[in-house]
């Protein structure tokens, strides 16, 4: 199991599995898992409830998690007395970002966890606490589909709970049906593993590190992109992460932006014609690969950023809690960014219109 719950894009869904009482109490407590939460930070500095949710019954309790003005991040758990309390301040100027939220806890191992990222960027900020009180599956199932019940700004895009606890930090990025260029031809991302070889334009072939897999909410930061064909040479549609980059490079460019490339997010490309959210998905899988450099996979004739980890190896305690905790140390290399300018939306658009006509 992991995702139990998702509450957004109009939607509210509980698991039948954990929330059918014939087999689940819902006064039975959640002894391990993540709240995930993703929201747009103010530009005014207002303070923000990202969360609000009290309880009478079977005994007195309440979860509050704000976003207060200067960027910290404040959570307070209540349970027939008990008080809990800790306060995250973010590494970076997080007043008109969208970010993204975990709170995790594992009462067997007597400790919780807060962490704060920036969809779109690499900055991670976490905090390990002593264990916090559990949750009670009722309350879930309350903040879900009780909308009385909860108190959330406006500025909340989704969140979601997990019975198991979530990683942070790099995230993989393309689909399932992504097929990237192998020695032998197009392969699926999904069935490349470690010791493969994948093609690359700069570098020729490189052997694949990892491959790192993880199924999300379908919503926020997390809803898949449609990026069409054939705009910026692709051969057929892919489908990607909003934050999956593409390294566009030839005349155009160098006329309009004097470079010789240039990353487009393809976040940035939607607009109806270069790209489309697809929607009526609930959850979706990602897949990206680890490569010996920060580099360009070849995908539909065209190239997409790999993985990113900058120095993530010397963070022990980071590499732990992330998708790379299984990775052998011995083969996780440092990346170096290749220093190209990432285009906005007006840019990528105006770019995307330029190759149209």
């Amino acid at each position: 199991m992991s995702w139990i719950a998702t509450l957004g894009g109009g939607e509210s869904w509980v698991c039948p599995k954990i929330f059918d009482t014939r087999t689940t109490p819902r006064d039975a407590l959640l002894a391990r898992g993540s709240i995930l939460i993703e929201t747009r930070i103010s530009p005014e500095g207002r303070p923000q409830t990202l969360l609000h949710y009290e309880r009478g019954h079977p005994w007195p309790g309440s979860i509050s998690l704000r976003a207060v003005p200067g960027g910290s991040i404040v959570l307070v758990l209540t349970r027939d007395g008990e008080v809990f309390h800790t306060v995250l301040q973010p590494a970076w100027d997080a007043r008109a970002d969208v970010l993204r939220v975990t709170f995790s806890w594992d009462r067997a191992q007597g400790e919780g966890r807060i962490a704060v990222e920036r969809p779109e960027g690499d900055g991670v900020t976490e905090q390990i606490t002593p264990a916090p009180p559990p949750l009670l599956i009722e309350d879930i199932y309350a903040i879900t589909r009780r909308p009385q019940l909860r108190d959330m700004d406006d500025d909340v895009v989704f969140f979601a709970v997990s019975d198991r606890i979530e990683p942070i930090g790099p995230m993989p990025t393309l689909t399932d049906q992504v097929q990237v260029l192998t020695p032998m031809g197009y392969e699926k991302v999904s069935r490349m593993q470690t010791g493969d070889t994948v093609k690359t334009r700069e570098h020729g072939v490189v052997p694949v590190l990892a491959r790192l897999s993880r199924r999300v909410p379908a919503l926020g930061s997390f809803m898949p992109v449609r990026l069409r064909a054939p705009y910026f040479g692709l051969r057929h549609d892919l489908i990607v992460a909003p934050q999956q980059r593409l390294v566009i490079g030839g005349s155009d460019v160098e006329y309009i932006f004097g470079r010789e490339a240039v990353l487009v997010p393809a976040q940035s490309l939607v607009n109806g014609f270069a790209a489309q959210y697809e929607t009526g998905h609930r959850f979706v899988r990602y897949h990206q690969l680890l490569l010996p450099r920060h580099e360009a996979l070849i995908a539909a004739e065209a190239e997409v950023e790999s993985l990113y980890i900058g120095r993530l190896r010397r963070r022990c305690d980071h590499v732990a809690r992330s998708l790379l905790a299984e990775c052998p140390r011995g083969l996780m290399p440092e990346h170096a960014r290749a220093g190209l300018k990432v285009l906005g939306s007006f840019e990528a658009i105006t770019l995307a219109q330029a190759r149209a006509a």
